[in-house]
C-alpha cells in the first residue's frame, strides 16, 4: 500500500534542534529559560500591534486563562460560536459557566453577526447579558471582524479571538489574533506551526500577560516559602516545546505560502466540478492562511456525499475529516441555548476537509488528484 497522505502534519523547519540542543546543553529542561522568552518575542514581532504573548502548554488553556482574567465564573453566559471543535466551549464549562451558541454565516462560516445580535438582545431580555464572546477564524478563515466588532463596543461585551487555527491570517491587514481584548493560539501536532504540542495566550497589556503568567505556574505568591492567595494552573510552555517553536516561527511565512498553495491546487482541481465548492476568500478584506483547505458537496445535483468521497479517499491511504460537528449538536452541549438557522449543520453534513499539509509533495498531489478524477460525482 501507498504510503499514508496525513491531513495535516508537523513539518519541521530544520532550526529546531539548534535551540532544543542549546536548553539541553545549558540545563535549561526544566519550564522556563531562554527559549520561552525568546519564542514570546517572536510571536510578538510577527502579531504587530502592540500585542503581547504568554507561551502555555495549550490553546484550551489560553482559553480559560482569559475566561478568568474576564471574571467569568459560575452561572454567567458567554457566547460561543457553535461551527467548532469543542475546545472552544469546554473552557467555558470549566468555570460553571454556560455557553450559548451562535451559527455561522453561509458565506464566511464562522460566526453571523446576525445571529450574534439576535442572541445577546434575547439574553439580555432573560436578564443574563452574556460575559464575553468567543468568536473562532476556522480552517484560518477570518471572521467578519468589523461587524462583530461593532456589535460587541455596542453592547459592551469583551471579545476573545479563538485563532488556534489562524496564525499568519489577516483581515483588512490585520493579523487574526490581534482584534480581541484576548486572543489565542495552538501549535499542536497539526497546526500551521508546532511545538509538539502548546499554545500561547495574546494579550493587550503587560498587567495581563503577568497575570496569565502567574496564574499559568500556580498562582505562587512573591513569598519566601510556597503561598498561594489564588487558584492556580501548571499551564505554562516548557523550554524546550518552546525551542521548537523559535524554529518554527523562522518558517511560518513559508508554511503560509505553502498551504495556500494547496488551496490553490485544490480550486483548480475541483474548477470544472460544479458540484463541489471549494471554502475560500469571500472578497480582498480576507487573507487566510487556509491551514486546511476545506470543500463542500452540493447535495441537491448529486446524490454523493462527503462521507462517498472520504471513503474513496481511504481506499488509498490518504486520510480527509469532516467539518466540525457545531456544538449545539454535540450530546455534552443538549441544552445550551443556540441562535440561529441551520448553516453549520448543513456544512456539517455536507463539508471535507482535505490533505493540506505543508510538506504535501508532488506525489502526494498526484495521488490526490487521481482519487477525484475517478470519483463519479
Amino acid at each position: 500500500m501507498d504510503s499514508k497522505i496525513w491531513l495535516s502534519s508537523p513539518h519541521m523547519g530544520g532550526g529546531e534542534m539548534k535551540y532544543i540542543q542549546e536548553a539541553f546543553d545549558q540545563n535549561w529542561v526544566a519550564p522556563l529559560g531562554k527559549n520561552v522568552d525568546e519564542f514570546e518575542i517572536a510571536i510578538e514581532n510577527f502579531l504587530g500591534e502592540n500585542k503581547l504573548a504568554a507561551a502555555l502548554s495549550s490553546g484550551t488553556a489560553a482559553l480559560h486563562l482569559a475566561l478568568i482574567q474576564l471574571g467569568i465564573g459560575y452561572g454567567d453566559e458567554v457566547i460561543c460560536q457553535s461551527f467548532t471543535f469543542s475546545a472552544s466551549a469546554n473552557p467555558i464549562k470549566y468555570l460553571g459557566a454556560t455557553p450559548v451558541f451562535v451559527d455561522s454565516d453561509k458565506t464566511n462560516w464562522n460566526m453571523s453577526p446576525e445571529f450574534l445580535e439576535k442572541a445577546i438582545q434575547d439574553r439580555i431580555k432573560n436578564y443574563k447579558k452574556p460575559k464575553a464572546i468567543i468568536v473562532v477564524h476556522l480552517y484560518g478563515m477570518p471572521a467578519m471582524m468589523d461587524e462583530i466588532l461593532e456589535i460587541c463596543n455596542r453592547y459592551e461585551i469583551p471579545l476573545v479571538e479563538d485563532s488556534a487555527e489562524s496564525l499568519g491570517s489577516s483581515y483588512k491587514g490585520q493579523n487574526c489574533g490581534t482584534f480581541g481584548e484576548f486572543a489565542l493560539l495552538s501549535f499542536n501536532g497539526n497546526k500551521i506551526i508546532t511545538t509538539s504540542g502548546g499554545g500561547a495566550l495574546v494579550t493587550n497589556t503587560k498587567e495581563q500577560k503577568i497575570k496569565t503568567i502567574f496564574l499559568s505556574t500556580q498562582a505562587r505568591d512573591q513569598a519566601p516559602h510556597y503561598q498561594h492567595s489564588e487558584v492556580g494552573y501548571n499551564y505554562r510552555l516548557s523550554n524546550i516545546c518552546a525551542g521548537i517553536g523559535r524554529g518554527q516561527m523562522e518558517v511560518l511565512k513559508d508554511r503560509v505560502a505553502q498551504r495556500r498553495a494547496n488551496h490553490d491546487f485544490y480550486k483548480e482541481l475541483f474548477s470544472d466540478i460544479a458540484v463541489v465548492d471549494v471554502f475560500t476568500e469571500s472578497s480582498s478584506d480576507f487573507y487566510s492562511n487556509h491551514w486546511l483547505t476545506s470543500a463542500t458537496i452540493n447535495k441537491d445535483f448529486t446524490s454523493k456525499t462527503n462521507h462517498d468521497l472520504m471513503s474513496a479517499f481511504a481506499e488509498k491511504n490518504i486520510e480527509t475529516r469532516p467539518l466540525w460537528k457545531p456544538m449545539h449538536l454535540q450530546p455534552v452541549f443538549k441544552d445550551c441555548p443556540y441562535y440561529g438557522e441551520n448553516v453549520a449543520e448543513e456544512l456539517f453534513n455536507q463539508g471535507l476537509c482535505l490533505p493540506s499539509g505543508s510538506n504535501l509533495t508532488n506525489d502526494d498531489k498526484k495521488r490526490i488528484y487521481d482519487v477525484i478524477n475517478n470519483f463519479k460525482f
